[in-house]
């Protein structure tokens, strides 16, 4: 007779605005598997908002599907993809180790050992369920193609907006600035090295425009503070919603390029010689960056989730990321 199945609790969105924990029980441990414990995970206001809304069009139902993703868009549907925790049992080379996994909100869950990245030495687990994020940011400025010394705009002072403020930071003489409407991120953008401007202090200066606020405000923003043949990278996914696209006025005279940057590929620039594994481990090298700490403005205990998530999520209060908290 076989033992009773170990129990492991999950985050689910089960319609609307609405989520809900399940239990169910974890597979069976298999040879070089891990079995994970949860310490934090990180919710994305972007993705999963729209997941939330039930907004995934269909055509981008599996694309849009998690690696361990339990359920279909648009509900009920068990979505996430920036866990990190301790494995608690496996090959005795990771046991007690700190990882990092593209896995859904779930306190204890079972994976293969190369589905598992460990998380650098010393890397707080909270700044550590950014990586994601960061590949984002680090895909976005391979896209662009943004070097030293050059004018670069990122419009849109959310997470991967101020992640991708905090790499073109460090390229040597880069001009950065970061526009937001909220005032409240100057002191952000300072900290990582970078300018700050509302929308209508704009000018078209920039060699590289980032965009990554979701908006078509925001769109029109950064259409506009593209120089002579600038261009200006989309990294905002809007799933089901249709942004007005501002290609009149001096679109076409100034020559501008609008391209589409996505994590799920790796940038072609950078392709032939970085597997998603090597760019996932320099993207938790580049959070070893104490001054990325704000950037985390919510911590919820796991418990709490579906009460607390859905005001996060549409706007309620001024978030960037969201922590589940397991512990």
């Amino acid at each position: 007779m076989g033992g009773t199945a170990e129990m492991a609790t999950q985050l689910w969105c089960v319609a609307p605005g609405r989520y809900e924990l399940r239990h169910a029980p974890l597979p069976p441990p298999v040879e070089d598997g891990l079995l994970i414990r949860s310490l934090v995970s990180a919710v994305s206001r972007g993705t999963e908002r729209l997941v939330l809304e039930g907004a995934v069009p269909p055509s981008e139902h599996e694309r849009m599907r998690g690696p361990f993703q339990n359920g279909d868009f648009p509900f009920p549907v068990q979505y996430g993809y920036q866990s990190v925790g301790v494995v608690e049992a496996g090959p005795a080379a990771w046991r007690g180790r700190i990882v990092f996994a593209l896995f859904p909100h779930q306190d204890r869950y079972r994976l293969p050992v190369t589905a598992a990245m460990e998380v650098p030495e010393g890397l707080p687990p909270e700044r550590a369920a950014l990586a994601a994020n960061m590949e984002t940011a680090l895909n976005a400025l391979w896209d662009s193609g943004a070097g030293p010394g050059d004018r670069i705009t990122i419009v849109g002072g959310g997470v991967v907006g101020l992640l991708v403020t905090a790499l073109a930071a460090r390229l040597p003489g880069a001009e950065v600035t970061l526009v937001d409407v909220n005032p409240a991120r100057a002191d952000m953008a300072r900290a990582l090295g970078a300018a700050f401007a509302l929308p209508d202090a704009v000018t078209d200066e920039a060699d590289v425009v980032f965009h990554t606020s979701a908006t078509a405000s925001g769109l029109a923003t950064a259409l506009a503070a593209a120089a002579f043949e600038a261009k200006v990278v989309e990294v905002s996914w809007y799933g089901g919603h249709a942004p007005a696209v501002p290609l009149g006025e001096a679109f076409h005279s100034r020559r501008l390029q609008l391209i589409g940057s996505q994590v799920g590929s790796v940038s072609a620039s950078r392709r032939p010689r970085w597997p998603h594994a090597r760019r996932l481990a320099k993207a938790l090298t580049l959070l070893d960056d104490a001054r990325l700490d704000p950037l985390v403005t919510h911590v919820v205990a796991f418990d709490t989730a579906p009460q607390r998530l859905p005001p996060l999520l549409t706007g309620g209060e001024d978030a960037l990321a969201i922590l589940l908290d397991y512990r």
